[in-house]
């Protein structure tokens, strides 16, 4: 989206004639639908997915888990109106978000819990067949 914007701005400074700029506004498009930072966590007796989601109530989202995957979906509406000692203040948003992530080993969905806090929803899903996380540490050089 960055350099589409780059690109339509530079656009305007491109001669067309005798020198004059093009006096034209880029234009791009934002996507309906948002896709949240996601982390996967293998915890090795679960896995914990870690989503960004601020702003959106825990009401407005809706998770599904599978034995092989999980879906995150969210649609929240705000609006803000003001009016107070001679000046109004509002402000309108839409968010839409969708983030869809596989697990690598067989999860058992009808035991994940879910907590949204502070704009991060977290959601632990037991393994079918937990597994021995193994971590080695090394040096930095």
């Amino acid at each position: 989206m960055f350099n589409e914007f780059r690109r339509g701005f530079e656009s305007m400074l491109w001669p067309v004639r005798a020198g004059w700029p093009r006096l034209t506004f880029p234009s791009f498009e934002l996507p309906d639908v948002r896709e949240p930072c996601a982390d996967l966590i293998d915890a090795g007796k679960e896995y914990r997915v870690c989503v960004e989601m601020p702003g959106i109530p825990k009401e407005k989202v809706d998770v599904t888990v599978t034995p092989r995957g999980i879906e995150i979906a969210a649609e929240a509406k705000t609006q803000i109106e003001e009016d107070k000692e001679g000046y109004i203040h509002r402000e309108r948003g839409y968010t839409k978000v969708y983030r869809s992530l596989s697990f690598p080993d067989d999860v058992l969905p009808d035991k994940a819990e879910a907590t949204l806090n502070n704009g991060v929803l977290e959601v632990r899903v037991p393994k079918k067949t937990p597994t021995e996380v193994k971590k080695h540490k090394i040096s930095i050089r």
